[in-house]
């Protein structure tokens, strides 16, 4: 089985981040402009058409939504409370807690989910909620954390954008249309089909373009405390909810496998914007990711069990 996942998931997921890594260092891509191309074409449009095709109940959204609010609750309790005895400081302490609680749900997570299981519908409009969830608090909790730090009190660009994402947008819009049963004519849904389509390959090669930017460094131990809070303590939370929840099957599954992401882009790319621990933030994204190939092929295997 470890087998299967790591040539049929894992391996086809780092092969394509390999490309983007190589293709950045010989062509020097515009990431600026790849990332847009993600952040408000590509994603919004699988977001859309995941919930508008979703199989997901009333009661069901609800639990992810709580599954994943508690999830990150107790992350954060948890980062708060490893902080303490290391004495970090104001800064770093912001910095710490978003790379625990801030994964890539997004342009790692997405393609995973969409290689377990098979674009499954179910799984993949869940997958599509947990990045929506997870971009809000990214615009909200982690924009605010590194304010409170750094900018003392200054909100107005987290409000901007906050309201600027569009992945929350398609979210809602996919949800209400699929609840009224309204059609989509093919000038719509056609090219929101191709745009979804190509979400698997575009979002690895660009995130492979982003790790490939930072130089590694191995021996920063709170990078390790970090990785170790996100990669193990992180599933096993997951895993302790969906039992709580009393979850089985497909939602189950999807749910564990979303709590094993490792950290996102956007935590580098709060901290390089307000120049709050870039170079910490950097590493718990490369460093994550690299180490993901382990942890996210055992957790693929222990979800099967679900």
């Amino acid at each position: 089985m470890i087998g299967d996942i790591l040539l049929e998931v894992v391996l086809p997921v780092f092969v394509l981040i390999g490309i983007g890594s190589w293709m950045q260092r010989v062509f020097r891509l515009d990431l600026y402009t790849l990332a847009k191309i993600n952040f408000y074409c590509i994603t919004p449009a699988a977001v859309f058409m995941s919930m508008y095709h979703s199989d997901m109940s009333g009661e069901l959204l609800g639990n992810v939504t709580l599954f994943y609010a508690l999830y990150v609750f107790i992350l954060y309790v948890i980062g708060t409370l490893v902080a303490r005895p290391l004495k970090f400081t104001k800064s770093m302490r912001a910095a710490f807690n978003n790379s625990i609680m801030l994964d890539n749900s997004g342009n790692y997570g997405m393609p995973i989910n969409a290689l377990v299981f098979k674009g499954d519908p179910l799984a993949s409009s869940m997958q599509a909620l947990i990045m929506s969830l997870q971009s809000l608090l990214t615009f909200t909790y982690g924009v605010i954390s590194i304010q409170g730090a750094k900018l003392k009190g200054n909100y107005r660009s987290m409000i901007i954008g906050f309201l600027k994402m569009p992945v929350p947008y398609a979210l809602v819009l996919g949800i209400v249309l699929h609840a009224v049963h309204a059609p989509l004519p093919l000038f719509v849904s056609q090219p929101l089909t191709y745009a979804q389509q190509s979400m698997v390959a575009v979002a690895l090669l660009t995130l492979g373009a982003q790790i490939v930017k930072y130089p590694l460094k191995l021996y920063r131990v709170d990078v390790y405390i970090s990785l170790f809070l996100r990669l193990i303590i992180g599933p096993v939370i997951g895993v302790t909810l969906v039992f709580a929840l009393g979850m089985k099957g497909i939602p189950a599954q999807a749910l564990l496998i979303a709590s094993g992401m490792p950290t996102g882009v956007n935590t580098s790319i709060l901290a390089e914007e307000y120049n709050n621990e870039p170079d910490f933030a950097a590493q718990t994204v490369l460093i994550s990711t690299l180490f993901n190939i382990i942890t996210i092929t055992g957790l693929i295997s222990l979800a099967k069990m679900f």
